[in-house]
């Protein structure tokens, strides 16, 4: 098992979520306490670093559709960024891969984002 770890940092655009090692059952409770604690404003974007992720189940997949409804309840968006070459093929294949913005890292998708307002 690889060690687990969250990270998040806020920017102007919105706030980023750094995910590396196994995201699984047993590490997703952790990543959504992350989650929750992000609140993002409206107009911002929420960027999901998984640059360093190796592993993701479908408690992990599910627990990146959360980080999206809450982005969204917030009226603010969502990208995914540096995502795994065998996660990019697990969401393809289960539909989800129109469903996230993807962007190659984490900086190209705070640089896509429009400035915030009042920003």
């Amino acid at each position: 098992m690889t060690a687990f770890t969250v990270v998040t940092h806020d920017t102007p655009a919105g706030p980023v979520l750094e995910l590396a090692g196994d995201l699984d059952v047993a590490t997703a409770p952790l990543a959504l306490r992350a989650v929750e604690a992000m609140a993002p404003r409206a107009g911002q974007q929420v960027v999901v670093d998984l640059t360093g992720l190796r592993f993701c189940d479908s408690t992990g997949i599910s627990t990146l559709i959360a980080v999206h409804n809450l982005a969204h309840a917030a009226d603010a968006g969502v990208a995914l960024a540096g995502v795994p070459r065998h996660l990019a093929r697990t969401l393809a294949l289960v539909g989800l891969d129109g469903f996230f913005v993807t962007h190659p890292t984490a900086e190209h998708a705070l640089a896509a984002w429009p400035d915030p307002p009042g920003g």
